[in-house]
């Protein structure tokens, strides 16, 4: 079983490639860039890390998103449904990394779940 770890935080920025700079020149963080999603990952020296997704209607800027992990993406959000939560998006695949889905809770706060494809990653 999972446990419930944060996985990955997605800060929304105008420039992905800017923001990488950022926030490395800032923190000291490693950044990756993926150009061709227009998306830069970064990780923290602890190991923690998210990425920079450009700002979009789906990652509007000022919404960070916290990725929680989770062991059945649907069980949890059909429980999300159940405790008055609302699904923005049902269980997703992320090729060749994992699976997510995205959910608001009752306060109208959006966080993520993620499952890898990899077993013991995050666990």
């Amino acid at each position: 079983m999972s446990k419930r770890n944060v996985v990955h935080i997605e800060i929304p920025a105008a420039n992905v490639e800017g923001a990488g700079k950022f926030y490395a020149d800032l923190f000291g963080w490693k950044i990756q860039s993926m150009p061709e999603m227009n998306y830069t990952m970064w990780e923290a020296g602890d190991g923690t890390g998210g990425g920079f997704p450009g700002v979009s209607e789906e990652s509007p800027a000022g919404q960070v998103l916290v990725y929680i992990d989770s062991d059945d993406i649907e069980a949890d959000l059909k429980k999300v449904e159940k405790l008055g939560g609302k699904i923005l998006r049902p269980k997703s695949e992320i090729p060749q990394m994992g699976w997510f889905g995205i959910f608001q809770d009752p306060t109208g706060n959006v966080l993520a779940l993620y499952t890898s494809m990899r077993p013991d990653f995050n666990k």
